[in-house]
């Protein structure tokens, strides 16, 4: 009997806690409670694994299983295939296959590039100072059509070149250092943490591809299949909330995302303190993503202009809120 009484003077306590461990709205119910998410081992990606790893989708009711993808390009049929519901989508390839009739939504931003998170690097003893410097010369980008040829020749017109200048060639980004070292390219559009493996062996930066038309530029967000969205919303609702809350944990603090990269990329604990970091933002918002399209359709990446509002969903994240920048490069 005391046993009894005892679990009946408990049992408010127990619901209460239970109900402080939930985000969700009374009542909510999502359609599936078992996603698939495509996620990438890059900075960009850090928020899903805070979210994952601070409970926030289990408060939700969700059970995320995180899959590898090799990217956007790579996710995106799975998407519309039904073989993945959420994946982690750079907006460039996104933004290409809405233009070409594929039926995506953007639900959550994920990152944006700051100043020194994206830079053409040259070797130790390169006379390369500038990409004024690149004419006639060979520079390697991680694929070809994708946000390294693009900012790539963004920058080159800057400095009076166009891409007819050079010679790209494709190499995955970690063989690039090897490469730049032997001296089979002259230059590299790089990302972190190549950045600071080849910085500390003397290779010099040549120019900052963030900069000027696409200072803080948009790079990747989350995103569905129109019919997964149309058929789960309260899912998707649930997915938003979970990833809001990782995704403001980013942008306020550092320290988190560094804490969380050793455990989903090949980067140390040591070299995650170090590499610069570009922005979470909190919000995702057209103007931004139209600056994408735009600057796409005036270097040729699409053949009619594109109003990306037709691929925005609504978000949880909540306005008026926004990225704070980490600082500069060390």
């Amino acid at each position: 009997m005391r046993r009894f009484l005892h679990a009946i003077l408990l049992l408010p306590l127990v619901v209460a806690l239970g109900c402080a461990q939930s985000s969700a709205p009374p009542g909510t119910t999502v359609e599936k409670n078992h996603i698939v998410v495509g996620g990438m081992p890059i900075p960009d990606a850090a928020p899903l694994y805070i979210a994952q790893k601070r409970g926030f989708f289990e408060a939700e009711g969700l059970t995320v299983d995180i899959q590898p993808i090799q990217g956007a390009s790579y996710a995106i049929p799975r998407l519309l295939g039904g073989g993945m519901d959420i994946a982690i989508l750079n907006y460039i390839t996104a933004i290409q296959h809405h233009s070409q009739g594929a039926k995506l939504r953007l639900i959550a931003d994920s990152y944006q590039a700051g100043p020194g998170t994206f830079l053409l690097m040259a070797a130790k003893d390169s006379p390369i100072k500038s990409p004024a410097d690149l004419r006639g010369k060979k520079i390697a980008v991680a694929t070809f059509r994708s946000i390294g040829t693009l900012t790539t020749e963004v920058s080159l017109r800057i400095h009076g070149l166009t891409a007819k200048d050079v010679t790209l060639v494709e190499i995955p980004l970690p063989n690039m250092p090897a490469a730049l070292e032997a001296g089979t390219v002259d230059a590299c559009w790089m990302a972190e943490p190549f950045i600071h493996d080849v910085g500390i062996k003397g290779a010099h930066e040549i120019g900052d591809v963030m900069s000027g038309p696409t200072d803080r530029f948009p790079i990747a967000g989350w995103g569905v299949s129109e019919q997964f969205a149309a058929k789960n919303p309260k899912t998707v609702a649930a997915f938003q909330r979970a990833l809001a809350k990782a995704q403001r944990l980013a942008a306020a603090d550092r320290g988190i995302v560094t804490d969380i990269l050793p455990s989903y990329t090949k980067i140390d604990p040591e070299t995650a303190k170090l590499i610069t970091l570009g922005t979470f933002p909190t919000t995702i918002k057209r103007e931004r993503l139209q600056r994408v399209a735009d600057i796409m359709r005036d270097y040729g990446y699409l053949s009619a202009p594109v109003d990306v509002s037709g691929m925005l969903l609504s978000t949880a994240m909540p306005e008026g809120t926004s990225a704070t920048p980490y600082g500069a490069r060390p």
